[in-house]
């Protein structure tokens, strides 16, 4: 197992199969990967499941299970989304390649990875999506573009171990946890709308595009105090305020 991917959890939100849960387990005990996370979903000890994870049954066993994706990353620094669908809010989709090549360049020993993937019939939500700093993507034929889950799982972490040690020598980024990082969303949001500048029919339109500009920022936890003061003091000092804004 190398340094890249033995930090690195696969999170599995609401999974169908029994049988895909099983799979994935034995795509990761392939490729040296072993914390898998579930979000809810269905039963990991049915006998398809067993059947399908072989040698791999310890990783079922072991599995950490959350109610909502937001509690399964709040203690990762660095998540990646999977998706197969391009649009408004999801944009730099990167391929498996290329999450490989950036956790090996950029994530520092302190990194604690999450590789997210959705549920086999519809994947991600855009709000799940954008609890994750990076989106990616497996390229695959217009025609049917739709991978089985597990064979999804299993290309990711056949990339993550192929890509290497980190070279070293260069300044390796110590971002913040998603919590941190959720808890300076909640306060911008509430700050924002607070000041008018959020529309109140559809907030989240323009939270979503603040989430991608500070998650290129790639934070750290004293970065994110000084955003929070900032915040805090407008908060205070935008207490008279009427909710109208001014020409």
């Amino acid at each position: 197992m190398n340094s890249v991917s033995e930090n690195i959890a696969i999170v599995l939100v609401e999974p169908q199969s029994p049988g895909n849960i099983g799979m994935v387990c034995r795509a990761m005990k392939n490729m040296g990967l072993s914390k898998l996370r579930l979000v809810k979903g269905c039963d990991r000890f049915n006998p398809e499941s067993l059947k399908f994870a072989v040698a791999a049954r310890d990783l079922l066993e072991q599995a950490e299970i959350f109610p909502d994706l937001a509690s399964a990353l709040a203690d990762r620094t660095l998540t990646i989304g999977t998706t197969r669908r391009h649009g408004k809010y999801r944009q730099e989709i990167l391929s498996p390649v290329e999450v490989a090549t950036r956790l090996r360049d950029q994530a520092g020993p302190d990194c604690r990875a999450a590789l997210v993937f959705g549920r086999e019939d519809n994947g991600l939500t855009t709000d799940e999506l954008s609890l994750c700093r990076w989106h990616a993507t497996i390229p695959s034929a217009e025609a049917y573009g739709s991978l089985n889950l597990a064979q999804s799982v299993l290309l990711f972490c056949y990339e993550l171990g192929k890509a290497g040690d980190p070279p070293g020598g260069g300044r390796a980024i110590q971002m913040a946890t998603s919590a941190e990082m959720e808890s300076l969303f909640s306060q911008m949001g509430a700050c924002l709308f607070k000041i008018g500048f959020l529309n109140e029919q559809n907030p989240e339109h323009i939270m979503r595009s603040l989430r991608r500009i500070f998650f290129r920022s790639e934070l750290d936890n004293r970065e994110i105090s000084i955003l929070r003061g900032m915040l805090t003091q407008i908060d205070w000092a935008s207490s008279g305020f009427d909710g109208r804004k001014r020409p």
